[in-house]
């Protein structure tokens, strides 16, 4: 259906900040040419890499804020991104301006058919010299830029098309390029992103009649994590995933997130190069964090948990490869 989950996002009121952190924490990459910021569309972003080569990681992490100035290149924005921390909670740690998943032009007019055809809201944003190309919002439309969740579930997806993003040839190659020459610890890539719901079987329901968008395999029910997750796959083996979350005991970790903060982001996974080496490298950075010996969340393989308290509120993992 989608070719890519583009970016796992945060907002938050300072991401120059937040991008030093992620650097100095947890070792991503940054660079001045993935800082964006745009006179006319008010927000600044940081596009950081867990690995330099976007054809291997292809997903990145999004730390980014919303000025509150005037948005000459997309005037509704600013009401839209209410509602949208009206629909989260405007005082829950992770929030998302959108789930950002881009797919082939011939593909993005098809969906922009379907969604005609079965009279669905939805929102374009205009096209201005520094976006010349199309942005789709979905359960909102320009006359009522207010979010609800009946056309995705609830899980606030923004679609546009790939090619502006102007990936490196060899990203859509078969098989999917791999790193060379890793080091021990070295991140590869974000290999999935947490999103918590209320009543997953809706959301399928929706993601399934509106969109044709269905999990490459049967929901999994992970009973010592305490809860039911639905895999929402790529084209793009390299990608990340999109993990959709419905807790089934209130006091697993999932289900004490979602009843003490409201559905929406959760966790940001990254695939490591060994995972004891990465702990290593945590531990020399002063970083606390857990060590899971054997996760349901990655088939019974150690998994790393990043204590929020480091990163502002955004909970971090890391899998190993």
């Amino acid at each position: 259906m989608f070719e890519l989950l583009m970016s796992a996002d945060m907002m938050l009121p300072d991401p120059d900040g937040m991008a030093e952190l992620l650097v100095s924490k947890l070792g991503v990459h940054s660079h001045p040419k993935w800082r964006q910021a745009f006179a006319d569309h008010p927000y600044i972003a940081h596009f950081l890499r867990v690995h330099k080569s976007l054809a291997v990681a292809p997903t990145r992490i999004e730390p980014q804020v919303h000025l509150d100035k005037p948005n000459p290149g997309d005037p509704l924005f600013h009401e839209f991104l209410d509602s949208l921390k009206a629909y989260q909670g405007a005082h829950r740690p992770m929030l998302t301006h959108s789930i950002v998943v881009a797919t082939h032009g011939a593909k993005f007019d098809l969906l922009m058919e379907k969604l005609m055809r079965r009279r669905l809201r939805f929102r374009l944003a205009q096209r201005t010299p520094d976006m010349p190309f199309d942005r789709m919002w979905m359960g909102v439309t320009p006359e009522d830029p207010h979010y609800e969740p009946s056309v995705d579930g609830g899980l606030c997806i923004e679609v546009m098309p790939i090619e502006p993003l102007q990936m490196p040839p060899d990203t859509f190659a078969t098989p999917a390029p791999q790193p060379r020459e890793l080091e021990p610890g070295q991140m590869v890539r974000v290999s999935a992103r947490g999103f918590l719901v209320r009543n997953l079987d809706e959301t399928l329901r929706r993601c399934s009649a509106n969109l044709d968008w269905e999990p490459q395999e049967p929901v999994e029910t992970l009973v010592r994590e305490g809860y039911r997750r639905a895999t929402m796959d790529f084209t793009l083996p390299n990608s990340a995933s999109l993990d959709v979350i419905e807790a089934t005991r209130w006091n697993s970790d999932a289900g004490r997130y979602v009843n003490t903060w409201g559905p929406g982001p959760y966790y940001i996974r990254i695939a490591v190069n060994g995972l004891a080496a990465k702990a290593e490298d945590l531990k020399a950075r002063g970083v606390q964090f857990s060590w899971v010996e054997e996760s349901e969340a990655v088939g019974g393989k150690p998994l790393i948990r990043i204590d929020p308290a480091e990163l502002r509120g955004q909970v971090f993992e890391f899998e190993g490869i």
